[in-house]
């Protein structure tokens, strides 16, 4: 048995040896970034900065400013260089939530959980409203409110029925998912079935008629109109965009949304012929000085003499919404960033390729951070006309699914990619990161750069609480990270940067895409 054990154990190492030769892996150096990595970690310390520390980080607002100057700051600490906010293009109004108080007053007294949307305006000082119920179900139904809405607070009539979840919140991938996404088949897109998950069908006449309220708030002097928030309970509220955040474009409505359970409370009292009154004391800022948008850019230079005008990149986004302080979404993919090259730095690698660090500003917009770098950087989508740095970029590695550790990547369709990412991840093995997939994940940075045929990725992660509880909603708060997790993504991603910076080629490239001028199948 010992022989048989001991012959085993020398084929495993045999093989990783023949890999490690294979892709000519630095394995004394992956284990110093393993060890680094997992017993020297500075991840939850990064993340406190980038969240109690700095408050939430919508884009533009005083908060995404602390914590860009922050990560700015640390990054020149640590030794890399060129450390800045780089300005991206036009973005906007930054706006901030000052002061937030709402509660029901009659006919009892209750607080509710409940947050307005983002570049909404404030209640201008302390109000005191009854609220109506709106039962209108598109909008010729809105006929018979008008003339009523002056002075109230609007609150259109659902029908929803609380359904117990028996699921966990938090889930890893089990060994059966992950060997049917290894064995998936690269397909091409549908467009319609994107569309059905987008959820575009059914929703036109339901949003027409909420416009058009909103158009009618505004003429007749309404207080405000209170919105459910979707797929929220338990007094999770997913809380996003309220309007245009255009430097001209005129301060949104005030909408406020409510927990699922305070929202369908108020609807039941209306419905059985009891009042209600709400108080709302609501105040918001927007800043305009300044209407540029911002990354946070810093590198490690490379040092061959043939090399190191290439480029391996890594990335995340740091800007969140507003109702909490984006941990998972996503202080925990710029931390991890950071992460990775303070173990570079600490290591005292010195890379072939140049390492560039982006901390990305309007993802929630639109991925404009990315996409504004990329166009002004390697090409315009629109065009494809390619800058001389496209031909330098050695890759793109993105973190963006919140805290879960990753259990491989995505390879966005770069089938030739495969081999290298299979022998990459070996050494990780042991951590549970196994999987290379050919599909991908969409809406991440990633997309930005691969949309100009450069190879970027994005690695698959373990779903830990993300779609259930802290994605865009008032918990994804510090708490809800997970240090050990963040520690192997950290490490991993360290070992892929490095592994880029140092191979003799490139990573290999899908062809280039036709150009997609806007309105046509871009983003």
């Amino acid at each position: 048995m010992r022989k048989r054990l001991a012959f085993a154990a020398g084929l495993v190492v045999l093989s990783l040896q023949l890999l490690a030769q294979d892709e000519k892996l630095d394995m004394a150096t992956i284990e110093k970034i393993r060890q680094e990595g997992l017993q020297h970690s500075q991840v939850m310390d990064i993340a406190f900065h980038l969240t109690d520390a700095s408050g939430n980080r919508l884009t533009s607002s005083p908060g995404y400013f602390r914590a860009a100057n922050w990560a700015k700051d640390q990054l020149t600490k640590w030794g890399l260089t060129g450390s800045m906010l780089d300005p991206w293009g036009d973005f906007g109004k930054g706006w901030e939530l000052q002061k937030s108080y709402v509660a029901m007053t009659a006919p009892y007294y209750k607080p509710l959980i409940a947050y307005p949307k983002a570049w909404c305006n404030g209640t201008d000082g302390p109000k005191s409203a009854s609220v109506l119920l709106i039962t209108a179900k598109d909008s010729a139904g809105l006929e018979q409110y008008k003339g009523k809405l002056a002075g109230k607070i609007l609150i259109p009539e659902v029908d929803e029925v609380y359904q117990q979840s028996f699921k966990a919140d938090a889930n890893r991938w089990t060994d059966a998912q992950l060997d049917s996404m290894a064995h998936a088949v690269n397909r091409p897109i549908d467009t319609a079935e994107l569309r059905r998950r987008r959820g575009q069908f059914g929703r036109g006449g339901a949003m027409a008629m909420l416009n058009t309220l909103r158009n009618m708030a505004v003429q007749e002097g309404a207080v405000a109109i209170l919105s459910e928030s979707p797929r929220g309970h338990d007094g999770t509220i997913f809380v996003q965009g309220g309007g245009s955040y255009q430097p001209t474009a005129p301060g949104n409505f005030l909408d406020v949304v409510l927990s699922l359970e305070d929202y369908m409370t108020i609807v039941r009292l209306l419905k059985a012929g009891m009042p209600v009154s709400i108080d709302a004391d609501i105040k918001t800022k927007f800043y305009t000085d300044d209407t540029k948008g911002y990354n946070v850019i810093a590198e490690i230079k490379g040092t061959d003499k043939k090399l190191k005008d290439e480029v391996v990149m890594l990335g995340g986004h740091l800007d969140s919404w507003h109702s909490a302080t984006g941990a998972t979404d996503n202080a925990a993919g710029c931390t991890v960033m950071m992460e990775v090259v303070r173990i570079l730095k600490t290591l005292g690698i010195q890379p072939r390729r140049t390492i560039r660090i982006a901390l990305w500003s309007g993802e929630e917009q639109g991925l404009l951070g990315s996409r504004g770098y990329v166009k002004k950087t390697f090409a315009d989508p629109a065009t494809m006309q390619l800058q001389p740095a496209h031909e330098k970029f050695a890759g793109y590695f993105n973190i963006d699914n919140g805290t879960g550790k990753v259990r491989g990547i995505y390879l966005q369709g770069n089938e030739a990619c495969r081999p290298i990412f299979t022998q990459w991840l070996k050494p990780f093995n042991d951590l549970g990161a196994t999987t290379v997939t050919v599909t991908n994940t969409s809406g991440t940075d990633h997309q930005s750069f691969d949309a100009v045929g450069l190879p970027g990725f994005q690695f698959i992660q373990d779903e830990i609480e993300y779609n259930t509880r802290t994605h865009h909603t008032n918990m994804d708060s510090y708490n809800h990270l997970r240090e050990d997790d963040l520690k192997q993504i950290a490490t991993i991603v360290a070992a892929f940067v490095y592994n880029t910076a140092q191979r003799d080629e490139k990573l290999p490239r899908k062809p280039l895409p036709a150009p997609r001028p806007a309105g046509r199948g871009g983003f």
